[in-house]
C-alpha cells in the first residue's frame, strides 16, 4: 500500500501567507524522508486560506530539494491556460526531475468566476474545450510531434498525465483517454466515489503507457498519538468548513481559541455529520479506517491531505501514518 501527500499551502492566522509557501517546501522534504510516494500541489486563486496559486513554480522548487519522491500538480486548472504552454512548463520540470513528474489537470476554476475571467477572458466557454485540451496536452507532453509542433525540451522521460475530478465527468474522460484518475474524496466526504470509480474502470480504454486503469482518491486525515489530541487539532478545519459554508473565508485558526469560543448551536448537526465521516483520531485507528477505504474501493494508493494550525502537528500526523503503513521499509 502506497501513501502520497497533497499539500495546499494553507495560510495560518497570525502568519504571513508567504510562510505557507515556504512550509510547503519543508513538508516536501519531510514527506520524502518518511517514504511517501508522491507530493502533489494544488492550484487555487483568490483564496485567503489556500494560497498555493502556482503549482508549477512550487514543483520546480521541490524538485531541486528532493531526490526520489514524485512531484505533481493536483492540479493545473487547464481551462485557464494554453495546453501548449502547460506542456512546455512540465517538460521543463521533467528535465529538472527526470522520471518524477506528475501532471494532474482539472476542469474547475479553482476560484470564483471573476478570477477565472481574469485568468482567461474566454473563461465562460473554456471549460467546454477541456477534452480537446487534454488530447493536445497528452500529445505534447509525450515525445511525439502534434499539430505540426514539437514541445521542448525533449528528454528520455515524459510527465505522467492524470485527470482529477470529483464527479462522473472526470472519471469518464480519464477512461476515454486511458489515463490515471484521482478522485477528490475530501471535497464532499466521498460522495459519488463508488460511481465514479465504477465508471472509470468499466469504460477504460487501454493506452500504451497505461494498459490498465490506475486510480487513487485524496482523503483528508489527521492522526496523533491520542485520539483526543487529533480531534482537538481538527477543530481548525471544522471551523473553516463551517465558516466557508457561510461565505466567510480567512486563514486557518488556532484550535485552542476555537475550543474556548465553541461553535454555534445551529452547527451541531453539521459538526456531528462531519465528525462521523472524518479520518481523525489515534494513528492506529486512522490507519485502520484508511485501509478499509482502500480495500472497499480496490485501491493500492491513497493521497493524504492534512491541515493543522501547528506545523509540528501536521508533520507528526504524516510521520505516524508513515509508521503505521511501513512506508520507510517500502522505500528502502
Amino acid at each position: 500500500m502506497k501513501l502520497s501527500v497533497l499539500d495546499q499551502s494553507i495560510a495560518l492566522q497570525g502568519q504571513g501567507e508567504d510562510a505557507a509557501i515556504r512550509d510547503t517546501l519543508s513538508l516536501a522534504e519531510h514527506a520524502e524522508a518518511l517514504g511517501y510516494a508522491r507530493f502533489w500541489l494544488s492550484e487555487h486563486h483568490g483564496l485567503p486560506t489556500i494560497v498555493g496559486s502556482a503549482p508549477e513554480v512550487l514543483m520546480a522548487a521541490v524538485a531541486v530539494r528532493t531526490r526520489r519522491i514524485r512531484i505533481g500538480s493536483a492540479g493545473v486548472m487547464l481551462p485557464h491556460y494554453s495546453a501548449l504552454k502547460v506542456a512546455e512548463q512540465f517538460r521543463v520540470l521533467e528535465a529538472l526531475a527526470p522520471g518524477r513528474i506528475d501532471l494532474g489537470v482539472g476542469r474547475a476554476p479553482g476560484g470564483d468566476m471573476r478570477i477565472a475571467q481574469a485568468l482567461n477572458p474566454n473563461a465562460h466557454a473554456a471549460a467546454e474545450y477541456f477534452p480537446e485540451q487534454v488530447r493536445d496536452l497528452r500529445a505534447w507532453t509525450s515525445m511525439s510531434t502534434h499539430r505540426g509542433l514539437a514541445v521542448h525540451p525533449q528528454g528520455a522521460h515524459a510527465p505522467e498525465l492524470w485527470i482529477l475530478g470529483s464527479s462522473d465527468y472526470g472519471a469518464q474522460l480519464a477512461a476515454h483517454f486511458g489515463l490515471p484518475y484521482a478522485f477528490a474524496y475530501f471535497f464532499m466526504d466521498g460522495q459519488g466515489v463508488e460511481r465514479a470509480l465504477e465508471l472509470y474502470r468499466s469504460l477504460y480504454r487501454p493506452s500504451e503507457r497505461h494498459p490498465r486503469p490506475q486510480a487513487t482518491v485524496c482523503v483528508w486525515a489527521l492522526a496523533a498519538e491520542r485520539g483526543d489530541d487529533a480531534r482537538h487539532h481538527a477543530l481548525s478545519r471544522e471551523h473553516w468548513r463551517l465558516a466557508r459554508a457561510r461565505g466567510e473565508l480567512g486563514p486557518l485558526q488556532d484550535p485552542d481559541r476555537i475550543a474556548e469560543r465553541g461553535f454555534r448551536t445551529e452547527d451541531a448537526g453539521t459538526l456531528e455529520s462531519m465528525r462521523a465521516k472524518a479520518f481523525v483520531g489515534a494513528a492506529p485507528e486512522v490507519a485502520t479506517r484508511l485501509r478499509a477505504l482502500a480495500a472497499a474501493l480496490e485501491l493500492d494508493e491513497l493521497v493524504i491531505n492534512t491541515w493543522a494550525f501547528r506545523t509540528e502537528v501536521r508533520r507528526r500526523s504524516y510521520a505516524l501514518l508513515a509508521r503505521e503503513f511501513g512506508l520507510e521499509a517500502q522505500a528502502a
